[in-house]
């Protein structure tokens, strides 16, 4: 067997944690596939699924086509069959269950006059390939094509199943997609492990690399405040004004510091941020639970670090109001919506109750409005034998990083596994920190990866997947 010297060096300087590998896994010849990765990386780019509509069926074909070519069989699963999902699997000999590797097709919508290149257009610029979808999802997407691909061509035996699984409607309407594929095709799909999006590699100053892996998610829901008084003319103020018992009822919600609560992975995630944080932030992480200085803690989290304010506990955000019709009109009713991102055993009607007291105005109303389509569900554990892989692989791949298991404070499909007891990770290309405020990350107006990232992204993905799947 040729061992390219790339992998030979990764072995020599991580033999502990690859020489089973290497002795067992032939090493794909990275160099020579980089001209496919990137072919089918830009193909699926080019392929408009904005949801809505969500035309997923052309990017199925593609895919399809590219896997039966290799002799790999493929299933479409569909509730609308503009809207397909596509499963394949590599058979293993049994002696552990399997390992799905998902990924969805669509991607939100774009408003193309605000992109520098065309949106759909994959264009290389620069050492970076420019797209909706760049980053979410049709670098995990192109990375489990290859995944799949390369195990077929190398002929790699392997002790688990590896399942392949490009989902429909992730972005938009989880019934066409994940949802459909738990309730109506899980024998399909079911699996000991997942790895899926909801992490990703950041990189800051161009140096310091953190590889957050998403272990676990807050749950959408909204509400609506609806309050109610008597209508009236302009000129003569009311002392029960709707408006004004909305705007009270608003301020109090938002002012509301609901209860702290740490779990498995946000209590790793503050302890490892802690090791590699400059000494006043690493102070404040390791004294979280602090008596003494944790309200000062939580405070600073609130004004300076938003993100990790709102991984400690259910949160709430004002972000629609609606009230009247004339400016010399009290108007009788008004409303507000709120978001609210619920920590995974957050018991949602007694929050409700809570939010109620403090609200205390029998005149508002809470209406919930958007109570999550997705499950509830427990985060995956950190002693698995997929969690120590992805840590693995990691420090060969992206050596001098260190990974840090996180809850997103949104959401993907994951949580529909994990409900069914599959443990879930997620993980992603690497990125710069710095681009997100800069408008290219996910969801933005110049979504982009490097090039190079896209190739190590692929590497990444093939030692996980390797590690946990192919005979011992």
């Amino acid at each position: 067997m040729r061992v390219p010297i790339f992998a030979l060096s990764l072995c020599l300087l991580h033999l502990p944690l690859c020489a089973p590998l290497c002795a067992q896994v032939p090493a794909p010849a990275w160099e020579s596939l980089k001209a496919e990765i990137l072919r089918h990386y830009r193909a699926l780019i080019q392929i408009d699924t904005s949801d809505p509509p969500g035309n997923e069926a052309p990017a199925v074909d593609y895919l399809r086509k590219v896997l039966e070519a290799e002799g790999i069989a493929v299933k479409i699963f569909a509730l609308d069959p503009r809207r397909p999902n596509l499963v394949a699997r590599l058979k293993g000999n049994g002696a552990r269950r399997p390992i799905l590797i998902m990924a969805h097709t669509d991607v939100v919508g774009v408003q193309p006059e605000k992109w520098i290149h065309p949106p759909f257009s994959a264009t290389l610029d620069g050492g970076y390939i420019y797209g909706r979808g760049a980053v979410d999802d049709k670098d995990n997407l192109t990375a489990g094509l290859m995944t799949m691909l390369l195990l077929k061509r190398l002929n790699v035996p392997l002790e688990r199943d590896v399942i392949f699984l490009a989902e429909a409607g992730e972005e938009g309407n989880v019934r066409f997609g994940i949802q459909y594929m738990v309730e109506n095709r899980w024998p399909e799909i079911e699996a000991e492990f997942c790895i899926a999006e909801g992490g990703g590699l950041l990189r800051s100053g161009g140096k310091s690399i953190r590889n957050i892996v998403g272990t676990s998610e807050k749950r959408p829901n909204s509400v609506r405040l609806i309050a109610r008084g008597p209508a009236g003319h302009g000129s003569r103020p009311l002392p029960d004004n709707a408006v004004v018992r909305l705007t009270n009822a608003v301020s109090k919600a938002a002012a509301w510091q609901t209860p702290m609560r740490l779990n498995d992975t946000t209590r790793t995630y503050f302890e490892r941020l802690a090791t590699i944080s400059s000494p006043e932030a690493a102070a404040r992480y390791n004294n979280l639970v602090n008596p003494e200085k944790t309200a000062a803690i939580q405070e600073y989290l609130r004004i300076h670090e938003p993100m990790h304010y709102s991984m400690l506990r259910t949160s709430i955000t004002p972000t629609m109001l609606k009230a009247g019709f004339r400016v010399n009109v009290i108007p009788s009713e008004a409303e507000a919506t709120l978001d609210i991102r619920a920590l995974p055993d957050e018991n949602m009607p007694q929050f409700l109750e809570e939010l109620k007291k403090v609200i205390n105005d029998p005149a508002v109303e809470i209406v919930p409005t958007g109570l999550s389509s997705r499950p509830a569900a427990p985060p995956s554990r950190l002693d698995t034998e997929l969690f120590k892989a992805i840590e693995a692989a990691q420090r060969r791949v992206y050596p001098g990083g260190v990974t840090l298991p996180s809850m997103s404070t949104g959401a993907t499909d994951k949580s529909f596994l994990q409900a069914r007891g599959v443990q879930c990770y997620g993980i992603g290309a690497l990125t710069d920190e710095e681009d997100a405020a800069k408008g290219f990350g996910a969801h933005s107006d110049q979504e982009r990866l490097l090039e190079s990232e896209l190739y190590r992204f692929v590497i990444f993905n093939w030692e996980i997947v390797t590690s946990v799947a192919a005979s011992r």
